[in-house]
């Protein structure tokens, strides 16, 4: 292969489709695709979308969600066999007794942890333990913005009419409806913590459209929305010297034997001892999946985000939702290689950038929402054959992020935009001249653990809160409705789970059972024990290591 020759961090001949896209940009600054009809996002889902092409998915064979269909890589590990067996760890000897046990440390476990200490338990009967460090999660990488109705003109009726239509209408109505009530009041609760959201020089807050927005509620700081949200809760729950652990991520809960979580086994990455943990309430607030890579596509997602929480709750009897549909964010980088299926958030397109082919034209409205997006740009890549193709082979569109200057003003990137000009800078490229190239990329897990209003789910003891959970979304999460997520029912989960364990005797007993029936459940279905779960890291040898294989087409 003959030495390939850059300009400005591309190679020459991506420079030659980025020339056609500058000379169609004037063309396009007033000119918008139209949103499509229900009609035609229902026929492009349907044929393009990952949850919908052939393949990639199978049945539950076992347990209280057995014939539900999921991605084959979900479903390999809630039918794997367990990390340890009863009999294998001395349960006798408690390591931490406390009130609460918190599994996960994103947005919503130190939200739980927050609320909970302020509905009346102790710091020292609260543990947050984490799998990595203390705000290694999806939260910190969260960019775009969190949803709230708090403008005139707007309503949490009309936010809740755009999640439930965002979500295919299989949302829990009940619990989006929390969650569009309670949004208001946390921009305010985050402010008085002091967190530094973007303004207006009036003073208002600066709001921005997304897909499926019926008007603007995106409230955000810069592209790293999320990092900041984080940053002044865990300052909070620090100053209230609130348990923590790290490195510390858990491999199996423990139940009294009749069907009560009464705390959880955890095991130590840098000295490889187990810890013992009785809790009278258990908050799993584990995120997501992305880093199984379903399908093949590269994701967004942090080190960490191997689906350990669904596969936990799942071997104590909880039930699941929505487990067949996945969010691949339209705008992932897919070039250059060092940073393929990092996210582009969707406020640039908020912002005035248009998705464009290699012919330079914009094929689809860019606020459609997520799932309709991702699945137009997998059409212009992979079956039209209108994207450009990368010099690993990884194919796809232009964002055309110089319009956003064109729309907006100079300087409107580098003031909004900063965690992206960065990322692009190291590269030499310089996204407010030139275009970036983007492609889907595995993002949410929409599904997950079914929760009521109070984050309790069917089993007593175990409260669920952020991504791990399962009913809010439906089929399909809108932009600033998962930071949200976290933040309302991290909350919620922390005064229920205060509430509840006010009524629980001390003597609770630490049983491995429910493992035990597990394990009989795999063996009556014939499954070897071939796997082991939760995986708590993922693999990355191989193919995997240089470029994500998708398999869709």
């Amino acid at each position: 292969m003959a030495e390939l020759k850059f300009i400005g961090g591309y190679p020459t001949y991506m420079r030659e489709f980025i020339d056609v896209v500058n000379s169609t940009r004037s063309k396009r600054k007033d000119y918008t695709p139209p949103a499509m009809s229900p009609e035609a996002r229902e026929k492009i889902l349907n044929t393009y979308h990952p949850d919908y092409a052939p393949g990639g998915k199978r049945k539950i064979s076992i347990g209280q969600n057995k014939g539900d269909i999921g991605p084959k890589e979900v479903v390999d590990l809630l039918e794997a066999y367990p990390l340890v067996e009863p009999g294998e760890i001395d349960l006798s000897h408690i390591d931490y007794d406390v009130d609460i046990l918190i599994i996960g440390g994103g947005l919503a476990g130190t939200s739980a942890a927050l609320l909970a200490n302020d509905s009346g338990i102790p710091a020292d009967k609260i543990l947050l333990t984490n799998k990595l460090r203390h705000g290694d999660s999806n939260s910190t990488m969260a960019e775009g913005g969190t949803q709230s109705a708090d403008r005139p003109g707007d309503s949490p009726v009309m936010h809740f009419i755009d999640t439930i239509g965002g979500g295919h209408y299989a949302n829990k109505p009940e619990v989006v409806k929390a969650l569009v009530e309670d949004a208001p009041f946390i921009m305010q609760w985050l402010l008085e913590l002091g967190a530094m959201i973007d303004r207006e020089s009036n003073g208002d807050f600066s709001e921005r459209l997304a897909g499926g927005f019926s008007r603007k509620r995106l409230h955000y700081c810069r592209d790293y929305t999320g990092l900041e949200e984080l940053r002044v809760i865990r300052d909070e729950f620090r100053n209230k010297g609130i348990g923590c652990i790290e490195y510390f991520p858990v491999i199996e809960l423990l139940t009294d034997g009749e069907g009560r979580v009464t705390g959880a086994v955890l095991f130590n990455f840098e000295t490889e001892e187990y810890k013992i943990v009785r809790a009278k309430a258990t908050i799993l607030s584990t995120g997501g999946f992305g880093r199984l890579h379903i399908r093949g596509f590269p994701t967004t997602n942090h080190y960490g985000a191997t689906a350990d929480g669904i596969v936990l709750a799942y071997r104590v009897s909880a039930k699941l939702r929505d487990t067949d549909t996945v969010q691949y964010h339209p705008t992932g980088a897919a070039y250059p290689q060092q940073i393929v299926g990092l996210l582009l958030t969707e406020k640039l397109r908020g912002a005035g950038a248009q998705p464009i082919n290699k012919d330079g034209e914009a094929f689809v409205y860019p606020l459609e929402p997520r799932d309709v997006e991702a699945s137009a740009l997998i059409k212009e890549c992979y079956v039209r054959e209108k994207g450009i193709i990368t010099p690993t082979g990884m194919r796809g569109v232009w964002l055309d992020t110089p319009l956003i200057e064109l729309k907006n003003g100079e300087g409107t990137i580098e003031k909004e935009f900063p965690g992206m000009m960065r990322m692009f800078n190291r590269f030499d490229i310089d996204m407010r001249k030139d275009p970036v190239l983007v492609f889907p990329t595995l993002h949410y897990q929409n599904g997950g653990v079914e929760t009521d209003l109070e984050c309790k789910t069917n089993v007593e003891g175990l409260f669920v809160a952020g991504e791990v959970s399962g009913g809010v979304h439906g089929k399909n999460r809108l932009m600033g409705n998962s930071t949200l997520d976290c933040l309302v029912f991290g909350r919620r989960a922390g005064i229920y789970s205060a509430e509840y364990v006010k009524s629980v005797k001390n003597n609770r007993k630490l049983t491995m059972r429910h493992v035990k029936k597990y394990i009989n459940m795999l063996k009556k279905a014939r499954i070897k024990p071939e796997r082991r779960a939760p995986i708590l890291l993922p693999e990355y040898r191989g193919r995997a290591v240089l470029a994500r294989m998708i398999d869709i087409f």
